[in-house]
C-alpha cells in the first residue's frame, strides 16, 4: 500500500470529520442539520475503519494517536448525544404523554376503578348483613385482632421499614401486572383482580368501623393510596385495552388492534410503576409512623391526590 497517497486520499474524511466534532463541541448536537448528522455517522465509521487499518500496517504512531483521538471525540459525541436525546424522550413522556394516555384511555381505567367500587360496595353490605361474609374475605388472624384486641396490624412495620417497603412495592407491581396481563384472558382475570381487590378493602374497612378503628386505618391508608390505587385502576385500564383489541378490534386486523391498543397499554404501565414505587416508600417510612399525627397523613394523602388529578388533566400548550 502506497500510504502517502491513502492518507492524502483519506485524509480530507478526517478533516471534515474534525471539523463536525468541533461545531458539535461548540454548538450542540442540535446546531447539525439531519443531513449532517448522518453525515458525522458515516464519517465515524470511516474513520474507525482508517484507525483499524492503520493499525494494521503499522503507520506512524503520531497518525495513529490523531485517528484514536478523532474516532473518540466522534463516539462521545453521537452515543452522549443519543443518550441525551433519549432522557429528553424519557422527560417528555412523564411530563406530557402519560397524562395525554391516561386522557385517552379514561374509559378504560373508569371501567376498572368502577368494578373495584362494585366490589367495595358489594362487601360493606353483605358485611353489615352476615357476619360470617367478612371470614370469606379476611384472613382470621386479621379479624381477630381487631375484633378482640382492638387494634390495628400496621404497627408490625415499625423497625423493618426498608424491608416492608420493598416487599409493598413487589406485591403492588405483582398485582398491579398481573390486571395488565389479565388482558389477555379477554379481561376476565382483570375483571376478577378489581373486582376482589374491591371486596377485600370494602370488607377490611366495614370490620374496621364496626370495631371504632375506621379513623386511624384510614389515616393508614390515604398517604399512599392516593397514588396506590389510582395505580391499580391504571392497570386495569391497561388490561381491558388489550381486551378491546382481543375481543373488539374494530376496523384493525387483530394483530393491529393488539399493537395499537398494546402501546397505550404499556405506556400506562411506565406511568404505573413510579405510582407504585413512591407509595411503597410512603406506606414503608410514613403511612404506619405513630409520631406523625393522623391530621397530617390525611392532608398529605389528599393533597397527593389532587396533584395526581392536576398532573393527570395537563394539556400540552
Amino acid at each position: 500500500m502506497n500510504i502517502q497517497r491513502w492518507i492524502a486520499r483519506r485524509e480530507i474524511n478526517w478533516q471534515r470529520l474534525d471539523a463536525l466534532l468541533k461545531q458539535v463541541e461548540t454548538k450542540g448536537l442540535k446546531s447539525l442539520q439531519a443531513l449532517e448528522i448522518r453525515e458525522l455517522a458515516s464519517l465515524y465509521r470511516s474513520v474507525s475503519a482508517d484507525l483499524a487499518r492503520a493499525r494494521t500496517q503499522q503507520i506512524s504512531n503520531t497518525l495513529i494517536h490523531s485517528l484514536q483521538s478523532l474516532t473518540t471525540r466522534a463516539y462521545t459525541q453521537i452515543y452522549q448525544g443519543s443518550r441525551r436525546q433519549e432522557w429528553h424522550a424519557v422527560v417528555e413522556f412523564y411530563r406530557w404523554g402519560l397524562p395525554a394516555v391516561v386522557q385517552q384511555t379514561f374509559p378504560y381505567i373508569a371501567t376498572a376503578t368502577a368494578l373495584f367500587l362494585l366490589g367495595v360496595v358489594v362487601a360493606w353490605w353483605y358485611a353489615w348483613q352476615d357476619p360470617t361474609f367478612m371470614s370469606l374475605i379476611v384472613p382470621e388472624g386479621l379479624i381477630s385482632q381487631v375484633r378482640d384486641e382492638g387494634k390495628l396490624w400496621m404497627g408490625s412495620i415499625i423497625g423493618i421499614e426498608p424491608l416492608a417497603s420493598s416487599g409493598i412495592m413487589i406485591n403492588n407491581l405483582a398485582v398491579s401486572f398481573g390486571a395488565v396481563a389479565g388482558g389477555m384472558t379477554a379481561g376476565a382475570y382483570t375483571t376478577f383482580l378489581m373486582i376482589f381487590n374491591g371486596l377485600l378493602i370494602g370488607a377490611i374497612s366495614t370490620l374496621v368501623g364496626q370495631n371504632n378503628l375506621a379513623y386511624p386505618f384510614w389515616a393508614f391508608v390515604f398517604p399512599h393510596g392516593s397514588l396506590e390505587l389510582p395505580a391499580i385502576f391504571f392497570a386495569g385500564g391497561a388490561g381491558f385495552l388489550l381486551a378491546r383489541a382481543i375481543l373488539f378490534p374494530g376496523k384493525f386486523r387483530r394483530g393491529d388492534a393488539l399493537k395499537f391498543y398494546g402501546s397505550q397499554s404499556v405506556q400506562l404501565v411506565f406511568g404505573i410503576v413510579p405510582m407504585l414505587i413512591i407509595a411503597g416508600i410512603i406506606e414503608g417510612f410514613l403511612s404506619p409512623n405513630p409520631q406523625v399525627p393522623d391530621p397530617f397523613k390525611y392532608l398529605f394523602g389528599l393533597g397527593l391526590f389532587v396533584l395526581l388529578v392536576l398532573y393527570c388533566n395537563r394539556k400540552r400548550p
